[in-house]
Order: structure tokens, then C-alpha cells, then sequence
């Protein structure tokens, strides 16, 4: 396991403006909470998973003590468990859990949505018809993995544009835990090309500056990709 954190150290050091490779500066915890956040974002640890603070050390060039404070702050995001004996792991979100975190992504994404189409520059519109292109190329090419990285830009886009940076911290938390379920079996074909119909549709509206409407059809968006969750639930807790 230590080889491969420190294999994948290399790939992931840039992310978040972290540290660059061979930068001797020993991270903060801040900086190792980032790492240990996109390793669980993208899927390389698992729920269920032991953190072996040693691991972690040898991988990053760090402190016990910063690994230690990167660790605690994950358990007050919900994304690590901290057990007396054990140590930290993974934690595991079920189904309850998620329908939460949808809940709350309905109510702020829908705001947002709102926002981008009152504020959003010419710049910002521009960058969300590019990426829109290229969701619909996904869909034509069968290529549901690229499309669920392309999903999460392109809400991520909106969010953006619509100003709100307090909304935007809390998206960035919410949207980890459940990251990992949008990537495999959650885009079949009929799937990939219902969601992307979604987005033409808002793409409309949020260009033609229609907030009410932009805002009602974010939040039929989340709610019907957490019903097609649901449905498929079997696949990812047994």
C-alpha cells in the first residue's frame, strides 16, 4: 500500500496548488486533509479502508502530528472515521446519508442555478455551451467515465458563475462522500443520455437569464439522479 501512495503522490501533488514535485517544504495538515480528500473523491481509498498514518507519512514527507490534524479535520467533514484502537478509516455513507446530502445539494444547487442566470459574465456562459459540447460527445462516444468528470465541471461551473462562495465550500464537501457513486455503474447508456438532456435544458434557460425557471429544473436535476440512486441501490450496499 505505501507503494502505491507514494506512486500516486507524484500524480496527485499539483492538485489544489498543493505542493510541487520536489518542493522539500513538509506539508501542512491542510495540505495532506487535500490529498487524502481527492484519493476518496477519485476512489483510490475505498470506505471501509484503514488510513495507516505511517503510510501517509512516507508518502508526503510529513509530521505524525499534521497527519494526525489532517485526519481529524476529514472526521469533521463526515469522510473519516476515527476509532480508539483502530485509527482512522473511511467512512462509509449509506443510503440515508446520501438521500441528506442530495437534499441539500437540491436546495443550494437550485440557488445557484438562480444566481448563474441573473450573474453570470458572457465568459462564464461561454465556458458552460464548450463544456456542454463536449458531455454531448460523451454521450455519442459511449463514455460514461469522462462524462462523470465532465458532470461534476460542469456543475461545478455553475456554481461558479453564480458568486456564491459560501455555497460553493459547502457543495465541495457535500459533493465528496457520494463522488465515487458517479463514476461506474451509475452512467449506463439510458442514464448518460437523460442526464445530459437535463443539462441541454437548463443550458437554455440559464443562457436566456430565466432564474425561476433555471432554479425549479436544478433541483427536478438532483432529485431525479437520486431516485436513479436509489433504484440501483443493491449495486452499492449490500
Amino acid at each position: 500500500m505505501a507503494d502505491d501512495i507514494v506512486d500516486n503522490f507524484v500524480k496527485l501533488s499539483n492538485i489544489g496548488g498543493m505542493i510541487e514535485q520536489g518542493d522539500k517544504r513538509a506539508p501542512s495538515g491542510m495540505e495532506i486533509a487535500d490529498w487524502v480528500r481527492e484519493r476518496i473523491r477519485t476512489g483510490r481509498f475505498v470506505p471501509g479502508q484503514r488510513l495507516v498514518e505511517v503510510d501517509i507519512i512516507r508518502a508526503m514527507g510529513a509530521s505524525r502530528s499534521k497527519v494526525r490534524e489532517a485526519l481529524q479535520r476529514l472526521e469533521g467533514e463526515g469522510l473519516v472515521q476515527i476509532e480508539e484502537f483502530r485509527g482512522a478509516s473511511v467512512k462509509s455513507t449509506g443510503l440515508e446519508e446520501v438521500a441528506q446530502i442530495y437534499r441539500a445539494r437540491v436546495a443550494l444547487e437550485g440557488i445557484c442555478a438562480a444566481d448563474f442566470a441573473r450573474h453570470a459574465t458572457d465568459e462564464q456562459k461561454q465556458a458552460l455551451c464548450a463544456l456542454q459540447t463536449e458531455l454531448d460527445q460523451c454521450v455519442d462516444e459511449r463514455a460514461p467515465d469522462r462524462f462523470g468528470r465532465l458532470n461534476l465541471e460542469w456543475h461545478r461551473r455553475i456554481v461558479e458563475g453564480s458568486g456564491n462562495v459560501v455555497i460553493a465550500e459547502l457543495l465541495k464537501r457535500l459533493n465528496v462522500p457520494i463522488h465515487r457513486l458517479l463514476f461506474e455503474s451509475f452512467y449506463d447508456e439510458a442514464r448518460l443520455r437523460a442526464a445530459n438532456a437535463d443539462h441541454r435544458d437548463m443550458l437554455k434557460l440559464l443562457l436566456a437569464g430565466e432564474a425561476d425557471a433555471a432554479e425549479a429544473a436544478m433541483r427536478r436535476h438532483i432529485g431525479a439522479g437520486f431516485e436513479t440512486l436509489s433504484k440501483i441501490e443493491s449495486e452499492f450496499y449490500r
